[in-house]
């Protein structure tokens, strides 16, 4: 068995949605959900690390359960039985807290939106409504809410149960799997509760913005669980929405991981009623090839349907030649509705880019305008506020002015006055300086006398030494030296 973390899930947004808990280690398969599986044993296989097991709960029971896969984000199969289909119910999608953040305390499914910042990494393990908006793909249930009673139909719309669809291939499962079960697998199952269906997804490498994976091909398996019981599987491809294959478990679990079994006890292969099977896979035969299926409260014996079985088989290859002939004219016709729809998406778009440039040019315009009315009335708003601010500084540069020539006039007045008046002061100041000057220039005349006299007394002295040197020479000269000695 698988080690992988289980989580039982509940939803409170609704009213009587239980509380769920985290299954312990030493708890088997899915817990209260394993009585989905036919001797409460749970397909064995699926051992990835990244496999999550889930109990999913309303009204404090288990309703289905489901194994997810938080690496492709999708779940890889959902096990339920059938109950009594009930009208539609509105869809209120939720997620599951603890996939994303264990620790957390939300211990049951809630809204998205009312999760707020409580879980952290939130849509790291799992898909969220925002990974589906604007990809092309709508969430498809691998449980059908159309095949479960009311209270089971709000707990089927979780993105824990589904996976990404075109809108075409999403209404193509339903309708197929619905017309199945209730036509085919409910009517030829004598204990409609020993009835087990498992709903599964095979990803492929494509996926939805980075993070979803998007099924390559849709499986179910049915197992009724009762004397004459029998099991069988069915395949529609994801690039052929109007495929629906049967083929046995065995071959199924084939297509899927390396070492999977999904029934185990009286729907093994050996233990099978071959004619049960075959009146099964003869009214899946007729719901593929469209035809009207007799009503369940006036069942035909197994004898007449076994007796029926060749002129089936006979129209059956008669359809499948009609439907090779047709292929290419559908495909045509596919082709042509699509380059239909695609000009006329190119219509619409180029009327919309066409209204977005006129609209944007007019906005320009617009915002031209604006801007020039604008920027006119900011100029008229300055001009306005700077004219109370010219005039105070003109009248400034006046006052200052004025000011100037006061100035200028005090100044030549002064400069004009100062003249008369200086002549004035100096003429009437004459006669003092010349008394006061008397005594200085009687001193500088004495002190020049002096000066002469002495110059006269040095120049005399002078010409006297001058002749007694020029005597004392004339002397050495003409007279003997004996002479001159004496």
């Amino acid at each position: 068995m698988t080690t992988s973390i289980v989580f039982l899930l509940c939803i409170s947004v609704f009213p009587g949605f239980s509380q769920g808990r985290v299954v312990r280690e030493d708890e088997t398969g899915f817990a209260e959900c394993n009585v989905f599986f036919p001797g409460q044993v749970p397909p064995e296989g699926f051992t990835e690390p990244f496999h999550v097991k889930i109990c999913q709960q309303y009204n404090k029971e288990p309703r289905f359960a489901t194994l997810y896969s938080t690496k492709d984000k999708i779940p890889l199969y959902s096990a339920f039985k059938f109950t009594k289909p009930a009208q539609s119910e509105e869809e209120n999608w939720l997620v599951e807290p603890q996939i994303d953040d264990p620790e957390n305390d939300l211990h049951e499914m809630v809204h998205e939106a009312d999760i707020g910042g409580t879980v952290a990494n939130l849509g790291a393990n799992q898909a969220l409504t925002s990974d589906y908006v604007g990809s092309g793909y709508e969430r498809g249930l691998l449980n059908p809410s159309l095949l479960n009673e009311e209270d089971f139909q709000v707990a089927t719309y979780t993105l824990t149960n589904a996976v990404p669809l075109s809108p075409a291939l999403s209404k193509s499962w339903h309708r197929d799997i619905g017309n199945v079960v209730e036509q085919a697998l409910v009517p030829h199952c004598s204990q409609t509760d020993h009835l087990y269906l498992l709903a599964g997804a095979i990803p492929s490498s494509v996926q939805v913005k980075g993070k979803v994976s998007v099924p390559e091909s849709l499986w179910l398996a049915a197992c009724c669980a009762a004397p004459e019981g029998w099991s069988l599987g069915l395949v529609k491809k994801i690039n052929d929405e109007n495929s629906l294959a049967d083929l046995t478990v065995g071959e199924l679990e084939k297509q899927l991981l390396p070492g999977v079994h999904l029934f185990k006890g009286s729907c093994g292969e050996d233990e099978q009623s071959q004619k049960k099977r075959e009146a099964v896979l003869q009214v899946v035969s007729q719901i593929h090839s469209g035809e009207q299926v007799g009503e369940s409260n006036n069942p035909k014996t197994e004898d007449q349907l076994v007796g029926k079985n060749n002129n089936q088989e006979t129209s059956g290859w008669v359809r499948r030649v009609a439907g090779i002939i047709a292929t290419p004219f559908i495909k045509l016709l596919e082709l042509l509705i699509y380059i239909f729809v695609e000009l006329v998406k190119f219509v619409f778009y180029f009327l919309w880019l066409v209204v977005k440039r006129v609209v944007g040019t007019i906005l320009d315009g617009v915002y031209s305008l604006w801007n020039g009315m604008v920027s006119y009335l900011k100029a008229i708003s300055m001009v306005l506020i700077s004219i109370p601010y010219d005039v105070g500084r003109v009248i400034i540069n006046i006052v200052l002015g004025f000011l100037q020539i006061v100035q200028d006039v005090v100044s030549l007045t002064y400069r004009i006055l100062s003249i008369p008046m200086g002549f004035i002061l100096h003429l009437a100041a004459f006669p003092y300086h010349t008394v006061c000057a008397i005594p200085s220039v009687l001193k500088d005349v004495a002190t020049g006398i002096g000066g002469t006299f002495l110059l006269v007394i040095d120049a005399t002295a002078g010409v006297l030494h001058g002749f007694y040197y020029l005597a004392c020479h004339i002397i050495k000269r003409f007279v003997p030296k004996s002479f001159s000695d004496d």
